[in-house]
């Protein structure tokens, strides 16, 4: 099962993730988030499988985040609207996201992982 790891080096989070990955042999493919942010079509995919509402693919601590304030904005938009959004900056999404195609988490918490990735 091989993964595609959206990830920002930078973070403290997903470098977190990464070591996780790494100590369990899981075979993945890095993508930079913000080089390569997945599109609107790939984010609707993540949203849907994710069962997570599209809020909480908001990177809600960001700079971006808070400067277009975005907070606000959320409750008038669509989710199409939220996707597209994202699809324009990879800054605003929550990081990192793990899919195999099947299956999506958002962030990083070893439980999860332990349970999405791990079964």
């Amino acid at each position: 099962m091989a993964l595609t790891f959206y990830w920002y080096p930078k973070c403290g989070t997903c470098q977190k993730a990464k070591k996780w990955l790494d100590e369990h042999e899981i075979d993945y493919t890095s993508v930079h988030l913000v080089e390569a942010p997945p599109t609107k079509e790939q984010l609707l995919d993540f949203i849907s499988k994710s069962d997570l509402p599209p809020k909480k693919f908001f990177n809600t601590s960001g700079k971006k985040y808070r400067e277009q304030n975005i907070k606000d904005k959320l409750h008038d938009m669509s989710t199409d609207e939220m996707a597209e959004l994202l699809a324009s900056d990879g800054m605003l999404i929550k990081r990192p996201i793990v899919t195999d195609g099947q299956n999506v988490t958002v962030g990083f918490k070893e439980d999860t992982f332990n349970k999405t990735w791990l079964s």
